[in-house]
């Protein structure tokens, strides 16, 4: 009887500190939490009556930081001692509502006036995955954006990502332009032999479609743009001398 009256005053005092972390939330928003209270709620909606804040300190020990916990993956979160099946899908769960928002904002926008959110977009949807993946960004002919899309997945070379399919689903979404973009898993930003030789043969074939490829975005530990560093400038000024020779054979 005891012990069940212990465990009851336990739980209720777990109750009452999460409430108080809600209402700093409804008061001050995210910045009147830590790191740790955050993600110690979210472990919360996965077990509702357990104290979380020992698992919340302990990921954040093992990751470092609060965004590469919110990347990791369901397997991974549940190696950290406490945290359950139902604990991790409310960490992932909420990684992966993020990400759709940040895309379904995006719909609609100018490429033009919106590409920091594009790249913010591209940020969180690929920074932490364990393998390459190439992403794809559809524009209008205004260069609003249309959609995006996860068209290959591995090591990326320009045998594994196939041009007819990109080409393909760029006709089915009546783009004019695109962006695409992909991610280094090792952290690195500088684009590859691999990479540069890839961006000139899509470039190429988009422009023998009419479609502009606007730009290429590694994702790593921050981001690079092709079309900042002069790249895509250079692309199309080799594009232009193949187009050339090719009409004078």
């Amino acid at each position: 009887m005891a012990e069940k009256t212990t465990k009851e005053n336990w739980q209720k005092r777990g109750a009452g500190h999460r409430d108080r972390l809600r209402a700093r939330y409804f008061e001050r928003g995210l910045d009147g939490l830590s790191d740790a209270e955050i993600i110690e709620l979210l472990l919360s909606f996965g077990t509702p009556r357990a104290d979380c804040k020992l698992q919340a300190r302990a990921l954040l020990e093992k990751y470092t930081s609060f965004a590469r916990v919110l990347e990791a993956s369901p397997v991974a979160l549940q190696e950290v001692k406490g945290v359950g099946p139902k604990n991790s899908f409310a960490i992932s769960f909420i990684h992966a509502v993020a990400a759709r928002y940040l895309q379904l904002r995006l719909e609609g926008k100018s490429y033009l006036h919106s590409s920091t959110e594009v790249v913010e977009y591209l940020s969180y949807r690929m920074r932490g995955l364990k393998k390459e993946v190439f992403c794809v960004v559809f524009l209008d002919s205004s260069h609003g954006i249309i959609c995006s899309e996860i068209i290959a997945e591995g090591s990326l070379t320009v045998n594994t990502v196939h041009p007819r399919e990109l080409l393909v689903k760029a006709l089915e979404h009546h783009a004019a332009a695109l962006i695409i973009s992909h991610n280094h898993p090792s952290g690195a930003l500088l684009p590859s032999p691999q990479d540069i030789q890839l961006t000139r043969l899509l470039y190429f074939l988009c422009s023998s479609m009419q479609i502009q490829l606007l730009d290429h975005i590694i994702i790593g530990d921050g981001a690079y743009s092709f079309a900042d560093h002069g790249l895509m400038l250079e692309t199309q000024r080799e594009c232009a001398k193949t187009m050339d020779i090719l009409q004078k054979s």
